[in-house]
């Protein structure tokens, strides 16, 4: 862990704090020189190792906690809330997050002969678990190959293998797999998800995702509760509600348009919501934000 810190530092000193994309696919180095306020933010599938520094995570009434000792796994993309607890500028928040792609996940399960059962109920879209040290050695070596770009188009995509085969063989090895499976439960809740994630700007009932995941309206409303911690209609509302706060933020958008753009038809109502969710009211929240650029790069 403490090689993978001094990588993560290396990389990321020149370029400050926030989320930073790297020439390896699917691989981005995070730094955080203080304690951030609580970020909103829908997170996509991945996998984060902590190198240094500490982090929680809410997703419904659930706390996640990490640091270098444990590793944060994600298997759908759901919204949660972030925050940075442990940081400063002598000793900064580093993090390796690799995005996770099912194909790669599915083609060495294949490989490798492991089967899970796809009729199988999901759980929780995040899972916390000890990072060993030959996860941690692997994960410093994926960083390790940004020093030699020849190398790292080779030899990266082995390192990711590891990486993986580690989750897999290891107790997050169930979600995983869920997540490479083209009919588990999981991908039916990712196919509603991504309805959801496309139409959100508009009303729909249950119904109609339920079809397009496939599943009655009963088990869609379990499965997708029991894996983002919200009904299929609360997921819509906080990806409208995040959408909104991104349109006020980047495109200085008023409170009304905004809304307006993500379905609301009553400002007040939109005005409610949003207050209840970020905890202030859309004008003075883009304000706050504005005098926190960590928390503006995660909008």
């Amino acid at each position: 862990m403490d090689q993978l810190a001094t990588l993560i530092d290396r990389y990321t000193t020149d370029l400050g704090d926030g989320v930073h994309a790297t020439p390896i696919p699917r691989l981005f180095l995070i730094r955080t020189s203080a304690p951030s306020l609580p970020l909103h933010v829908l997170h996509e599938p991945a996998v984060c190792i902590i190198a240094q520094g500490r982090k929680q995570v809410l997703l419904g009434e659930r706390v996640y906690v990490y640091d270098s000792a444990k590793f944060l796994v994600i298997s759908v993309d759901v919204p949660v809330v972030g925050q940075v607890t442990d940081a400063s500028p002598d000793a900064p928040y580093l993090c390796l997050r690799l995005d996770l792609a099912p194909a790669a996940i599915g083609a060495l399960m294949m490989e490798a002969g492991l089967n899970a059962s796809g009729a199988a109920a999901p759980g929780s879209s995040l899972g916390l678990s000890p990072t060993t040290p030959a996860l941690a050695d692997a994960a410093a070596r994926l960083v390790a190959l940004l020093e030699e770009p020849r190398d790292a188009a080779v030899l990266a995509p082995l390192v990711e293998r590891e990486i993986l085969w580690r989750l897999l063989t290891g107790d997050q090895g169930d979600r995983l797999m869920q997540i490479a499976i083209g009919e588990s439960r999981l991908q039916q809740v990712n196919r509603a998800i991504g309805w959801i994630k496309a139409h959100y700007a508009r009303p729909f009932s249950i119904e109609t995702v339920a079809r397009e995941a496939r599943m009655s309206p009963s088990a869609l409303h379990a499965h997708f509760r029991a894996v983002t911690a919200m009904s299929p209609l609360q997921y819509q509302k906080q990806l409208r509600l995040q959408e909104a706060r991104r349109l006020i933020l980047a495109q200085t958008l008023d409170a009304a348009s905004a809304g307006h753009a993500v379905g609301y038809d009553s400002p007040s109502q939109f005005s409610r919501e949003y207050s209840r969710l970020f905890g202030a009211p859309p004008l003075r929240d883009a304000a706050r934000l504005r005098a926190a650029p960590e928390a503006l790069e995660a909008v």
